[in-house]
């Protein structure tokens, strides 16, 4: 059974580049632009796993979308890897502690991607903190 993928990134080549990577699975894969349909959208289709950018333009943002979703008891078990192009410590750490699954920094290869997609949704577990692993 395929798994349900959605990807809130207001940037349009990342989410091309998310969805192509994905584009030779199984995944059904869909996108928002902005956190604020993201969040409407990942309330209504439920999906697996969830690629959520930090900054975002607009009202609301990555974290504060993965801690909404975190809130709500239909939306906390969704996996959601938070993407950001500052790797800081401190920034891995809001995104963890607002409840994302996983840390990946911008920019990443299509193959990290579509590997750790693949652990994530196999698994259905905590990925580790690391930023390097799968």
């Amino acid at each position: 059974m395929a798994s349900k993928i959605l990807v809130i990134e207001d940037q349009a080549e990342i989410r091309r580049l998310i969805c192509w990577s994905l584009a030779e699975t199984d995944h059904q894969v869909q996108e928002a632009p902005n956190g604020s349909l993201g969040l409407a959208m990942a309330q209504a289709i439920r999906p697996d796993l969830i690629y959520l950018d930090v900054m975002m333009p607009g009202e609301i943002d990555g974290i504060e979308v993965c801690r909404q979703l975190r809130q709500d008891p239909a939306t906390a078990a969704i996996l959601i890897v938070i993407l950001s192009a500052d790797a800081s410590q401190d920034n891995k750490a809001r995104a963890l502690a607002a409840g994302a699954n996983f840390f990946l920094p911008k920019p990443f290869s299509p193959a990290k991607l579509l590997e750790l997609t693949e652990l994530l949704l196999r698994n259905k577990v905590k990925a580790p903190e690391d930023p390097e692993a799968p």
